[in-house]
């Protein structure tokens, strides 16, 4: 009955191994389900939209060729859509029953221009200045390097990207913006084809082989032990005689007669026990020791939905998002550090406008002035890469969009962190500095909302807090002009202003070094630039705006001459003048302003002041 047994379960076991192993080799089904196409035409847009990358559970990964610069990025869907404006693109949808993409092209509707027309008589533009615009409209044609772009890719020839994208964020494929796009596109998801039954069958094989293995050497045993005594044969008796025994031959000895003794049978329990450890080993091999081969009882084993690509907190749907997301921003932040520190070392004003506007630029723009004739002037304030503890984007759709971040000095911890204000014009344009400035050292931050909400921009005639921003940067002149003689000085805070105090300490320095030949007189007003101002919790603000100081040299007497040196010189170009000499200090400011009734102070937070004109009279 034992051998019964262990013969069936042998043949059992070796069912149990072979289904196993079948079900990762024959039987597995495919990894992956894809579809692609050949997008036919020239135009040098096309794009997928995150719907259709949703289609199925996981990853996407895909797999673009067909030009020689391959570049794919993704974005919010709205925001992919605004950059193209009014571009014609192909777009790509999953056509689940015949496994392929289908590409149609659409035309968006004409984007009204806010530019206002060229007035009659006006001159047509020079050649320079047609080539200018040319390469200008080349350059936003190209999506390479937009700030929109939560992440981009580009490769030669062909292009091979995992990317996981919820359903709110679209995929943009191009090679240049001007020549056709890639024509060849491939999306591809994982499919789930995990033998969670093979670990065990191989598993309960091997353990039925050793069952089976144990019964037959039973068997064995049993038989061995089954047999009884041997019948004693008659040796001797009455009236016979004995017999003499006839000798045994050696069955273990050689000699002449009987040649070599016989080798001895390999025991079986021997050579089944050398093949159990080869089995096991096979059959553990064959199976990988993957979890993929094994039950999955926590649950966890199941295909999610696709995660999104930042780590933003989605808001409310009736709240707009925020203009970036913090990957996103510090993308921005390293790049603007980079072509600061190009800029500045290069004194490329060119290429820092790329990257500046506004007061920000004004001042790189007169210290590379400055810096060509005095190589031992200071450089700019420099831009740190890493993004720091405050970072509030407004939450808006639309354009212009602004964020306020401040950045630190991770090398140089004596470094006062730096308060950024972007400005991204429109979708196809980067976000420009607009204004940077050191933090006072005891600036006391108000509560904001957090990066993943954003804030709203308020119009520079807010009436919520106890001065409207478009009359913040007159009225903090005024106090800086008049002292505690301005109407508005009991508006501001004093005890954390440092600014106040460094200009009345460098104006009365001034008038003492200034010889009895020349006047000199100082003024202060509104900066050009536009206010910005961010709200914060309990209908506050946070607002940067510009003051431009002026202070004016001339000779007492007729005739009488007075030299500028340094900055001023370097800048106006003057060495001696009869005239005088007018220069021109920019103050970029951050205040935050309390709200309407409250009882605190608009505090300064911030400032950055700079030489940016000088000239002669």
């Amino acid at each position: 009955m034992r051998f019964v047994l262990a013969i069936l379960a042998f043949v059992v076991a070796a069912a149990m191994i072979v289904l196993g192993i079948a079900q990762h080799t024959i039987f597995l089904g495919p990894s992956t389900y894809a579809v692609n196409t050949t997008v036919k035409g020239d135009l040098p847009y096309t794009v997928i939209s995150g719907e259709e990358l949703t289609e199925q559970p996981g990853q996407q990964s895909l797999t673009v060729s067909g030009s020689d610069e391959v570049f794919l990025a993704y974005g919010r869907t709205a925001d992919v859509l605004a950059w193209l404006g009014d571009s014609p693109y192909n777009a790509l949808t999953v056509d689940s029953e015949n496994d392929s993409l289908k590409a149609s092209v659409v035309t968006p509707e004409p984007v009204e221009n806010d530019e206002a027309a060229p007035e009659e008589g006006t001159e047509p533009p020079t050649e320079e200045e047609q080539a200018a615009a040319e390469a200008e409209a080349v350059a936003q044609a190209n999506p390479a390097g937009s700030d929109l772009w939560l992440a981009e890719y580009s490769e030669e020839g062909a292009l091979v990207q995992t990317i996981s994208v919820p359903d709110d964020v679209s995929v943009i494929l191009a090679s240049n913006g001007t020549d056709p796009a890639p024509d060849r596109v491939e999306v591809s998801w994982p499919i789930d084809n995990a033998t969670p039954w093979a670990g065990p069958l191989i598993a309960g094989g091997i353990l039925l082989l050793l069952v089976g293995l144990v019964l037959y050497l039973l068997g064995i045993q049993n038989m061995r032990r089954s047999r009884g005594p041997r019948r004693k044969s008659v040796t001797a008796g009455p009236g016979m005689e004995k017999m003499p025994k006839v000798p045994k031959p050696s069955r273990y000895k050689s000699d002449k007669q009987h040649g070599s003794a016989p080798k001895r049978k390999r025991s079986i329990r021997k050579s089944m026990i050398a093949i159990v450890p080869i089995t096991l080993a096979s059959a553990l091999a064959l199976t990988g020791c993957s979890a993929s081969s094994w039950p999955d009882f926590s649950g966890n084993g199941q295909v999610t939905a696709t995660p999104t690509p930042t780590d933003a907190v989605l808001p409310e749907d009736e709240q707009p998002p925020p203009a970036v997301s913090g990957p996103q921003l510090k993308r921005i932040v390293s790049q603007i550090s980079g072509v600061a520190l190009e800029a500045d070392a290069a004194r490329d004003a060119t290429l820092a406008a790329t990257r500046f506007s506004g007061p920000a630029l004004d001042e790189r723009t007169a210290n590379y002035a400055i810096r060509g004739k005095l190589a031992d002037y200071a450089q700019p304030t420099p831009i740190p890469a890493s993004a720091g503890g405050l970072t509030l984007p407004e939450a808006t759709e639309t354009w212009p969009r602004t964020v306020l971040t401040v950045v630190t000095d991770d090398t140089d911890a004596s470094v006062a962190p730096t308060a950024l204000i972007l400005v991204q014009e429109n979708p196809r344009s980067n976000y420009l500095v607009q204004s940077a400035v050191r933090l006072e050292p005891d600036a006391q931050i108000p509560d904001v909302a957090p990066a993943t909400i954003g804030s709203a921009r308020l119009p520079p005639e807010s009436t919520f807090q106890i001065l409207q921003p478009n009359q913040l940067a007159e009225a903090y002149a005024d106090v800086i002009t008049n002292g505690d003689q301005s109407a508005h000085f009991d508006l501001f805070d004093a005890e954390g202003d440092s600014l106040r105090a460094a200009i009345a300490a460098d104006r009365q320095t001034k008038k003492d070094e200034l010889p009895t030949t020349a006047t000199i007189e100082f003024a202060a007003a509104a900066g050009d630039a536009a206010p910005v101002a961010l709200a914060t919790n309990e209908s506050g603000a946070i607002v940067a705006v510009d003051i431009v100081e002026t202070e004016v040299v001339k000779p007492v007497d007729t005739g009488a001459k007075i030299e500028p040196a340094g900055a001023i010189s370097a800048l106006s170009g003057v060495t001696e003048t009869e005239k005088g000499v007018q220069s021109t200090y920019t103050d970029q400011l951050l205040f935050y302003v309390p709200p309407a009734g409250s009882s605190e102070t608009i505090r300064l937070l911030g400032f950055s002041q700079a030489l940016t004109k000088a000239a002669e009279l």
